[in-house]
């Protein structure tokens, strides 16, 4: 029988090397190769025996689907599109510190009135745990603590008694015994989120994983993980801000395009149900540069402080600083002012920032950075109570956005009295129009009417 050979797999791409390189050929990642031993399979092919034969069944079951648990935690569960379905598994991720162990706690703490929860600590020992919990004020709780890593051990435990909800906190510390790699290696996180998985399926309670994310805020590991799941779910926010942004970009039981927001407190996080009011909660004056978004986020409209300051440049090449908003858009937004409007802007330093620590992917905002640019250069405020949002096109036209009621009645339940928005197709040249409430929309069709509010000769 010949002798098996050792085999180097890419901790990066998971491609196999028959000997060991400094630089992976697939992917072209450095130091990436590690030494593992190779997987016994058998030489025979799938023609030396039969297998057995798969049954196939409607779409229409008898069997009545258990209902969605309730987590508790009425952001979570909107994310999550209405609660925890049995048998799935959720993925966790985050930037360190960010808040994933912390929203867990709280969420296997509420669930632990209608069930037992397993809560599996790869990282943290039990009274590290128990810490956590008193500082949250949740040691009153019933959530069941353990500190483990081998997932033949987890896996016999829950298998023999399985629980209503269980966390592994996390996946990157997770090991197979009959693996040599260490953990964290591709081979491990898959192979362990695999039987973690299938068992979760078989017994039907929701697992859910906390995942580690690289420098480039991706979860570490392979691809595959996140494939393998049925709900990947990302916390967003700047640790130096107390905003968190719960958000899903993969969901097999809801939508992906519902966020939750949280605040993060002495005591955990807390629900922030009008998140509109508290990104606008500092704004006390007018002040130029300044110009408010309505955005949306899912089916969820959301209102945002957008800030921009204009300064005359000392440099050969103009600095542009962005935070929370896209570099490139802002570049266009600025070469549209300067071409269609004939406002010189582009030889002065401009910084750009998104209020809160959020960041904004939407197209809409475009008019409402173009109304901040124009207030800061020209040092004329933006008119009190106003708000903005539309697209902005290369030819200088503010084309329509989706969801224009949604963001109109968001900005009239906090008191806005003008919202400046693109015309509808429906309204043909009325660029006027009062709600029943008291706002009033003023429509433009091009940036040279928006250049026109900020004109220091008007």
């Amino acid at each position: 029988m010949a002798k098996a050979k050792t085999r180097y797999v890419c901790q990066e791409c998971d491609a196999v090397h028959s000997k060991w390189n400094g630089k992976c050929e697939t992917c072209g990642s450095w130091n990436s190769l590690n030494e593992e031993a190779p997987v016994e399979a058998t030489p025979k092919g799938l023609s030396v025996s039969k297998g057995r034969k798969i049954q196939f069944v409607g779409l229409q079951g008898q069997e009545k689907r258990p209902p969605r648990r309730k987590t508790g935690i009425e952001e979570l569960d909107r994310v999550l599109g209405g609660g925890l379905v049995a048998g799935s598994a959720i993925l966790v991720g985050g930037d360190p510190g960010i808040g994933k162990s912390t929203i867990l706690m709280q969420a296997a703490a509420r669930l632990s009135n209608n069930g037992r929860v397993a809560y599996i600590s790869g990282e943290e020992a039990v009274d590290q745990l128990r810490l956590r919990a008193n500082r949250l004020e949740l040691d009153e709780t019933s959530v069941e603590l353990a500190a483990a890593s081998n997932v033949r051990d987890i896996i016999t435990t829950l298998d023999n008694d399985p629980p209503a909800v269980a966390v592994i906190d996390s996946i990157q510390t997770m090991f197979v015994d009959n693996i040599e790699s260490a953990p964290g290696s591709v081979s491990q996180v898959r192979t362990s989120a695999h039987e973690l998985i299938k068992l979760s399926k078989r017994k039907g309670f929701p697992v859910i994983l906390v995942g580690h994310v690289t420098k480039d805020g991706q979860i570490a590991g392979p691809r595959v993980l996140e494939h393998m799941v049925d709900t990947v779910l990302y916390f967003e926010g700047d640790r130096n801000h107390q905003f968190r942004i719960l958000r899903a970009v993969k969901n097999r039981f809801g939508a992906t395009d519902e966020i939750g927001v949280f605040e993060m407190s002495d005591r955990g996080l807390c629900e922030v149900s009008n998140p509109s009011a508290l990104f606008l909660s500092d704004r006390d004056q007018e002040v130029s540069g300044s110009a408010v978004f309505a955005g949306m986020e899912g089916t969820r409209p959301m209102l945002i402080e957008v800030q921009a300051l204009v300064a005359p440049s000392t440099l050969a090449t103009p600095r542009r600083a962005v935070v929370g908003w896209d570099n490139a858009r802002l570049s266009m937004v600025m070469a549209v002012i300067e071409t269609r409007c004939g406002v010189a802007i582009g030889a002065n330093d401009v910084y750009l920032n998104v209020a809160g620590g959020l960041r904004v992917n939407e197209p809409a905002c475009d008019l409402a950075v173009a109304a901040a640019l124009l207030s800061s250069l020209s040092g004329i405020a933006v008119p009190k109570g106003s708000m903005f949002f539309g697209e902005v096109g290369l030819s200088g036209e503010i084309r329509a956005v989706s969801h224009t009621d949604g963001r109109i009645k968001e900005a009239t339940k906090l008191g806005f009295k003008h919202a400046i928005t693109p015309k509808r197709r429906s309204q043909g040249k009325t660029t006027l129009k009062s709600a029943s409430d008291g706002l009033k929309v003023k429509e433009l069709g091009h940036m040279a009417e928006l250049a026109l509010m900020f004109d220091n000769e008007g």
